[in-house]
């Protein structure tokens, strides 16, 4: 059934990204859906939106990024690092197929496309 996951691949260590804060927002409104923390497979324990709640909008995704790179102080970051939250807006008009959202994230750059 249809739902909404995303997970995060640091990409500057080739390895899950741990314990990154998430938020969900529907486009335009202040309070998340949902806030959660990445696992230490880079995923969440569950699905940001179940299956069969899924409706069409759009809607964003917040990374924390800054705040991951900080934690882990495996590469040393200017004051104001480069990227601190990674915002992915996107929409969802096919309510009936499951949506998923990957991040590969280093602190210099980061991709994403419509996984499966």
């Amino acid at each position: 059934m249809a739902g909404l996951s995303t997970h995060i691949l640091d990409t500057s260590i080739g390895k899950p990204a741990a314990n990154v804060k998430i938020e969900l927002f529907e486009r335009d409104n202040t309070t998340p859906l949902v806030t959660c923390h990445t696992n230490s497979d880079g995923r969440t324990d569950s699905p940001l939106i179940e299956a069969g709640q899924l409706t069409q909008g759009t809607f964003e995704l917040h990374f924390h990024a800054g705040d991951y790179f900080r934690a882990g102080k495996s590469i040393e970051l200017p004051v104001i690092p480069f990227l601190d939250v990674v915002v992915i807006r996107f929409g969802i008009s096919q309510t009936k197929q499951h949506q998923h959202v990957p991040l590969l994230l280093s602190p210099y750059g980061y991709s994403t496309y419509r996984g499966s």
